[in-house]
């Protein structure tokens, strides 16, 4: 079963970047999501924190009763 909201965070990380700092780390962020960008040692946890980080974004848009970006 597929929920509405799991698409829209599907379509969000077909849109994600990410970017190799100089310390080896990893940066990413979904450009169409103000403000979600998240920080990890590897890629792998760098795209868990990102999921995490739009969860969350999301959560906390439909609380206060932000419409979302188009994706």
């Amino acid at each position: 079963m597929n929920f509405v909201i799991t698409n829209y965070i599907n379509a969000a990380f077909a849109n994600a970047l990410y970017d190799k700092l100089d310390d080896g780390s990893f940066a990413g962020r979904i450009p169409a999501c103000k403000g979600v960008i998240a920080f990890g040692a590897s890629l792998r946890e760098c795209e868990q924190e990102l999921h995490s980080t739009l969860e969350d974004w999301l959560l906390l848009g439909f609380k206060l009763g932000h419409s979302l970006p188009a994706l």
